[in-house]
């Protein structure tokens, strides 16, 4: 497993992250059990970050993953939880409501501290909330202790446009824009880095996008993106190759890119992701696919409030 520095923080991650959604039957039902073995294999495979909240299954993956982290010791991993995103149109952020969601996911996850905590897709609230309640809010807890770094997530890149300057974050989540069919979140790291922001990278496979399955019904992708991804897919698959792994490996490769989350309640699967990250990539394969995806590279999808979205039906789309 590789590791790298996480921006100003001067934590070290693994290359790849434990998302911890799958816990909360967010993509398919799951078994506890079977969870808790898939997180006891990440830990083992050398990955030592994983990420949650208490949206995915509605305190669920929270829930379970506090069990899988019962027995094992804290220096051996580094956690995050988030706040503020409690269900599909549930959204609160306000100073108290912070506090006591942290409270609550300590409770959950059986520890006192966790190292990262994230507002949750802040995308759909205004700015002002954010600026002048929720991020000083995280900035509280921090001085108590609670908390070691704060941070922000969502889906549009303009929000981090916008939102970094102006916070100065510790660390941000971004989504779905470091992946074989959008690599826009390349756009981003001059900012990051003259901030020493650091920069978690999510969803290699596009919430679903990269595989021959076909694309969920809820996922918000066009058409046309998703008959380019399905075609990519089936490229691979062709070939005798697996696009997931080209996608765990095409994310994970780039230096600075600190880390990817990854999500699977599967031991088998982590397992063969984190071993994935160590193997050499198919040049060949990569650019055939890059080729078939080109087409589309970078089209997106809007979230959230107007302002962030401007560059929908523009450069990146």
């Amino acid at each position: 497993m590789k590791y790298r520095k996480l921006g100003r923080t001067g934590l070290t991650v693994s290359a790849l992250g434990f998302g911890a959604s799958s816990l909360g039957s967010v993509f398919r039902d799951t078994n506890d059990e079977e969870g808790i073995r898939a997180v006891h294999e990440a830990f083992d495979a050398g990955i030592n970050y994983v990420d949650v909240s208490p949206y995915y299954g509605l305190t669920k993956a929270e829930t379970v993953l506090g069990k899988a982290l019962k027995d094992v010791p804290r220096d051996r991993f580094l956690l995050s939880t988030k706040a503020g995103r409690y269900g599909a149109d549930e959204f609160d952020f306000r100073a108290e409501r912070i506090a006591s969601s942290l409270e609550e996911s300590l409770r959950r996850l059986h520890t006192d501290y966790v190292d990262l905590m994230f507002l949750h897709d802040i995308e759909f609230v205004p700015a002002s909330i954010i600026v002048e309640e929720a991020y000083p809010a995280l900035l509280k807890l921090k001085e108590q202790g609670k908390i070691r770094f704060a941070g922000i997530c969502g889906l549009p890149l303009e929000l981090f446009e916008k939102l970094v300057p102006r916070l100065e974050p510790d660390v941000v989540i971004s989504y779905c824009h470091y992946s074989l069919n959008d690599s826009s979140l390349l756009e981003l790291l001059p900012l990051l880095e003259e901030k020493g922001v650091g920069l978690v990278n999510a969803s290699p496979l596009s919430m679903g996008l990269l595989g021959t399955r076909g694309t969920p019904d809820w996922h918000p992708a066009s058409p046309r993106l998703k008959a380019a991804c399905r075609e990519a897919a089936e490229l691979c698959a062709a070939r005798g190759a697996d696009i997931a792994k080209l996608a765990v490996q095409f994310s994970t490769s780039n230096e600075r890119i600190p880390t990817t989350l990854v999500s699977t309640a599967n031991p088998a699967n982590i397992r063969n992701n984190a071993d994935w990250v160590d193997e050499p990539i198919d040049e060949e394969l990569l650019a055939d696919v890059l080729r078939v995806l080109e087409p589309i590279q970078g089209e997106t999808w809007p979230s959230g409030r107007p302002e962030y979205n401007g560059k929908i039906g523009g450069e990146r789309a």
